[in-house]
């Protein structure tokens, strides 16, 4: 309980998205932009995927989480004329590595007909508002 709390007070503070299992109202402006272009890159924010109400996190959530994630960057690629064929690097932190297999299977198709970007995952203990993971990527405008 308290690991959860904490997990989401210092998510507010640090202004990230806030997913439906931590019930926290949003801040009116979030202190960091959603992707920031240098130059031909773009980096992008660190997106944690909502669970549906009801679910667990960590087990039958796990999948809507993953997709919620991939859609949230998908979106921000989209905002800013780009696609997953424009992804060259991801950061993947799960809370339990052996979602790993369950990551990756959810992960794929977003990048069907497309080359795969390099990509680093790691074990992530305490990820904001106890969510069970976190996705970054980089981008290349062509």
């Amino acid at each position: 309980m308290m690991k959860t709390m904490i997990a989401a007070a210092s998510a507010l503070l640090l202004g990230l998205a806030v997913p439906a299992f931590a019930q926290q109202a949003l801040p009116a402006k979030l202190p960091f932009s959603p992707a920031v272009r240098v130059g031909d890159i773009l980096f992008l924010s660190g997106q944690i995927g909502q669970v549906p109400q009801g679910m667990d996190p960590h087990k039958e959530g796990f999948d809507a989480a993953v997709k919620s994630a991939m859609d949230s960057i998908g979106g921000i690629l989209k905002d800013h004329g780009l696609d997953f064929g424009n992804v060259v690097k991801c950061t993947v932190m799960l809370d339990d590595m052996t979602n790993w297999p369950r990551f990756n299977a959810a992960y794929l198709p977003y990048f069907a007909g497309k080359r795969l970007p390099a990509r680093s995952a790691f074990g992530a203990d305490g990820l904001a508002l106890g969510a069970p993971l976190e996705v970054e990527c980089i981008a290349a405008f062509k």
